[in-house]
């Protein structure tokens, strides 16, 4: 089933829980999901926030959880209604404003955060026992997608994730049944934890949104608990926190999402940034359980930075190298150096060489490899040798706009002209009055068209075919690519069909396009970006 189909539901939706039709509905940048998120709004400028997905048990596990973190006063989105078939669902808008968002100063200044930035760091912090003690009180985790708890195929999975996606994309020879055997060690060890709270899994500054960002003052006599609730949650004051996108949460140890957060690879969070942020959480967890002495509770957060880092590595490995988006490359280097400084910080004692001796030789092989190496090793999928002289860059995609009128654009490569699309199929803004003068980049065509849906379901064939054929160029090593977009007058279809494939594949592939609108004399290039 397509996003756009669901999109009819999603507009269907808001209409029976508001009355009316939204007079916008702006989609949202997305991440690595297969969720898709629409800004509406109403005709007194009032918002809600859509989402439409196409796994039912991952919306459902998000539906439960919200409701239920609500009924415990946690700082969640409401789910304002949602569909028969759970496919989509209307939630608060929280605002554009994230946590990762709100520090950039500090992580771009290489760590140096200010107090209000740390402010916000504390105040996000001293959420995450409430939410995974307060939260599990009467938790139904059957309800959790796609498992109920932290166990041994879940660590075995984001384990071997970082093995055939991260650790087999290097140089770096291992023995692959001792490591096997380090895992299972490790996996022991991960699984003694006690289990009596809620695992986000996911818990970091990108899933963390602070209510109206304006120059926050700190005051430290009073606390989101004191906050008055607003239909079962709470009310939205100046740098509360709010926590999103748990769906993929479910029983396990606390020890995860901690270490989820102050190593998330991106943010750079010093050292004494992080013990101050323990130190919160310590303290906040300490009214809801039990937790051991400080110095067995850091150790025990240790062997959880560890696992995660593995974790991340993989997703980094698969995100990055093999779907080539940059985002995660770009988080790899920083990665690297958090795995560094934990195998360093060791003492003898408390070394994870010590219970895990083989997996310990083969992480400092790893961080020495990037070190030789200044980071910028480049991967490459299997099916492409690591070695080939044919990297993602050579690979140079042109894309046209034109109208049928005045031809289809030459091939000035030689190999022949490529792909050429007819977009005449689709609805036609230039029919229209009020789009003549306009084009398929102005934002009042561009909601014409993904409004009407003809153009977002003629582009969805139009990417498959397109990420077949680059990623089979890519790995035979050839150079030249072109596609072409022909519609009436070379003005609305054609050129929005151009540029929005320009965009999707130079983001999804990091590969240097050439894009040109021939009628609008418009021309652009979009790098390469590994």
């Amino acid at each position: 089933m397509s996003i756009s189909f669901m999109m009819e539901g999603l507009i269907k939706l808001y209409k029976e829980w508001h009355g009316d039709a939204p007079v916008d509905c702006s989609r949202l940048p997305g991440a690595g999901s297969n969720r898709a998120y629409y800004r509406l709004t109403d005709a007194d400028g009032c918002t809600v926030i859509g989402c439409v997905g196409t796994s039912r048990e991952e919306n459902e596990a998000f539906i439960y959880l919200s409701r239920h973190f609500a009924s415990k006063q946690l700082p969640v989105p409401e789910v304002l209604a949602a569909s028969n078939d759970n496919l989509c669902y209307l939630q608060t808008d929280l605002g554009a404003t994230s946590l990762f968002d709100a520090i950039r100063a500090g992580r771009e200044a290489g760590g140096k955060y200010n107090e209000q930035e740390r402010e916000l760091l504390r105040r996000t912090i001293q959420e995450l026992p409430r939410l995974q003690f307060v939260g599990h009180e009467g938790l139904d985790y059957s309800h959790c997608y796609p498992q109920p708890q932290f166990d041994q195929e879940g660590i075995f999975f984001d384990l071997n994730y970082f093995k055939y996606c991260f650790l087999k994309a290097t140089d770096i020879d291992f023995h692959e049944v001792r490591l096997e055997a380090d895992f299972h060690a490790l996996a022991r060890d991960l699984l003694a934890e006690p289990s009596a709270s809620f695992l986000y899994r996911d818990f970091q500054a990108r899933n963390v949104m602070i209510i109206d960002h304006s120059p926050l003052t700190i005051d430290h006599s009073t606390s989101p608990e004191d906050a008055p609730a607003n239909n079962g949650q709470w009310s939205m004051v100046n740098g509360q926190c709010y926590i999103i996108d748990f769906q993929g949460g479910r029983r396990g140890p606390y020890y995860y999402d901690l270490a989820s957060f102050l190593w998330q690879a991106s943010a750079r969070y010093p050292d004494s940034l992080r013990r101050e942020l323990i130190n919160e959480y310590y303290t906040g967890a300490r009214q809801y359980t039990t937790l051991p002495p400080r110095s067995e509770f850091d150790r025990r957060l240790r062997l959880f930075v560890l696992f995660r880092t593995l974790q991340v590595l993989g997703a980094y490995g698969f995100r990055g190298y093999f779907e080539r988006k940059q985002h995660f490359i770009d988080s790899i280097p920083p990665a690297i150096q958090n795995l560094r400084e934990l195998l360093d910080s060791q003492t003898d004692e408390e070394s994870s060489s010590c219970d895990y001796p083989y997996l310990s030789e083969v992480l400092r092989r790893l961080t020495t490899h990037f070190s030789t190496h200044k980071g910028n090793v480049t991967f490459i999928p299997p099916s492409l040798p690591l070695h080939s002289p044919f990297t993602p860059q050579q690979l140079v995609v042109r894309i046209f706009s034109f109208s049928y009128k005045k031809g289809i654009p030459e091939d000035e490569s030689g190999n022949g002209g490529g792909y050429v699309f007819d977009c005449r199929s689709t609805h036609n803004p230039g029919r229209y009055e009020k789009y003549k003068q306009m084009t398929g980049l102005d934002e009042p065509v561009i909601r014409f068209l993904e409004e009407d849906g003809e153009i977002l379901t003629f582009l969805e064939s139009v990417y498959r075919l397109a990420d077949a054929h680059v990623e089979r160029y890519l790995e035979r090593g050839f150079t030249s690519l072109m596609f072409s977009f022909g519609c009436t007058g070379g003005q609305h279809r054609s050129v929005y069909s151009a540029q929005h494939l320009a965009e999707h594949l130079n983001k999804k592939y990091g590969i240097e396009v050439h894009l040109c609108h021939r009628e609008r004399g418009i021309s652009q290039t979009f790098g390469a970006s590994q």
